[in-house]
């Protein structure tokens, strides 16, 4: 079931009504509602992964409990093993095992020798990446002893399978999210009223930015061989668009019913096309999983600790084991590399915690020296986004190639630049309303004018109209269901 679809449309009302004027009475009741929810809700794509859900969800609710009665440091590990290999086996087999079979056979043909190894015909389960994650950041916590393992069956299953952030985040700790589902929730209009608008907010990035961009930049990557230069830097600018309000739209939408349901959940993303370097990039982009990284692997590696070269290995291993989290191709290694090579000279001169305020904070534009910052920050990105974009490496260098070349400085050709007109139209108002609201947890969290409260409505009344003209409501798959 898709956030922009009409059977959500239908599917959020009815569980909103159910969960406050049926459910409401009982917490535990309330906690099995949402499960039932979330199961039909994921349920809606492929009803046979549910199990994988349960699997996953089983595992770590009996490792948790066993650890819990755990003193020997050696079975405590070999219950955290328990947990890391299930669920990394899970990922393994239905994401990447057709990646390694095909690189096995591929190496060894490379020295004339050949092996019979078949791909399996494998679905990859939605949001397998997110919730896997999810129910390890579990485990790992109690096995640290830095939270509690619960005995409530029915609020970790419900921690696991919530429907809002089940299939693309963002990814919660445990420590954070379970919790929630242990105190009883009471209906507060103001913040159902903030939920609603981070929704409406939600789905302007996605129907109205990333699906319009979409259209442009499937058609430029798919024939790149026949364009300019200058049409192929268009394509990377809105594809840049397109996944940055595909992502961050889901993960508002996400955000904004979860607030409707009572619960809080962190932010994903912090205006990340503002940062004014690379390591600022990464603290606005994707945050769950920049955070889960960095506690669950690049800290217990030494972090930035240790001699230079181990600052180096830890930064590389970090970027590529999250480059791989996001596909099973090269390219999405490749990626991780670029953004390693970006982020190592700020590290190794102590410059990556410098912008960690918001840029221009209290102001109404920034310094020269910020934008030009925020300009080569913006264009490394883009290049970084070409690699994610192609099929493969060949066809990203060959890409990159093109775009470097003479034609890069010849007028953008396509047969329908009308529509991309627009669309840059668009996304101009788009970072105007960004810019306006940098400093809010969302663009439009505190829209304000100076003038009559109308103004406010005519606001509102402005984006509707923008959401329904100009959105694309064909229900397109979110990027990120691929990961």
């Amino acid at each position: 079931m898709l956030f922009n679809s009409i059977d959500f449309a239908i599917f959020l009302p009815i569980v909103f009504i159910l969960y406050w004027f049926v459910f409401n009475k009982n917490l535990k009741l309330q906690n099995v509602f949402v499960v039932i929810a979330s199961y039909f809700f994921y349920g809606c794509w492929d009803w046979r992964f549910l199990f994988l859900i349960l699997f996953s969800t089983v595992i770590d609710y009996s490792v948790g409990f066993q650890l819990a009665k755990e003193a020997h440091k050696t079975k405590r590990k070999i219950l955290l093993w328990i947990s890391i290999v299930v669920n990394l086996g899970l990922l393994g087999v239905f994401k990447y095992y057709n990646f390694f079979i095909d690189n096995f056979t591929t190496m060894f043909s490379f020295f004339n020798m050949r092996i019979e190894a078949s791909s399996l015909n494998i679905v990859l389960p939605v949001g397998i990446s997110f919730y896997t994650f999810q129910t390890l950041s579990y485990t790992i916590d109690v096995y640290k002893r830095k939270m509690e393992p619960t005995k409530d069956f029915i609020s970790f299953s419900a921690f696991v399978s919530f429907f809002p952030q089940l299939v693309a985040g963002p990814i919660e700790k445990a420590s954070n999210l379970l919790p929630q589902f242990y105190k009883k929730r009471t209906f507060d209009y103001s913040k159902a009223v903030d939920g609603l608008r981070q929704i409406l907010w939600g789905l302007i990035k996605k129907v109205v930015i990333a699906d319009n961009c979409a259209r442009y930049v499937n058609e430029i990557f798919l024939h790149s061989d026949y364009y300019s230069g200058s049409t192929l830097l268009l394509g990377a600018l809105l594809f840049a668009f397109q996944i940055y309000g595909d992502f961050s739209g889901y993960s508002d939408i996400a955000i904004g019913t979860s607030r409707l349901f009572g619960f809080h959940l962190k932010k994903n993303f912090a205006f990340p096309y503002f940062s004014r370097d690379i390591a600022e990039f990464w603290r606005r982009w994707h945050i769950s999983l920049s955070t889960w990284f960095k506690d669950y692997l690049y800290i217990p590696l030494g972090g930035s600790r240790g001699s230079v070269w181990s600052k180096i290995r830890n930064v590389f291993i970090i970027f590529i084991v999250s480059g791989f989290w996001h596909g099973a191709n090269w390219t999405f290694i490749v990626w991780g590399v670029l953004n390693a090579i970006y982020f190592l000279p700020l590290l190794l001169t102590h410059e990556n915690r410098v912008n960690t305020n918001v840029v221009a904070e209290g102001k109404s534009y920034p310094s020269v020296n910020e934008f030009l910052n925020i300009l080569k920050t913006f264009g490394l990105t883009l290049l970084g986004w070409v690699f994610f974009r192609a099929d493969n490496v060949q066809h990203a260098l060959h890409y990159m190639a093109r775009i470097t070349s003479l034609s890069l400085f010849t007028v953008p050709k396509f047969l329908k630049m009308g529509g991309v007109y627009t669309t840059l139209m668009l996304i101009m108002i788009f970072i105007l309303i960004e810019w306006k609201g940098r400093e809010q947890q969302y663009a439009i969290a505190e829209f304000r004018f100076k003038q009559a409260k109308y103004m406010r409505w005519v606001f509102y009344l402005f984006l509707g109209f923008i959401l329904f003209y100009y959105g694309d409501f064909n229900k397109t798959e979110f990027i990120y269901f691929a990961f």
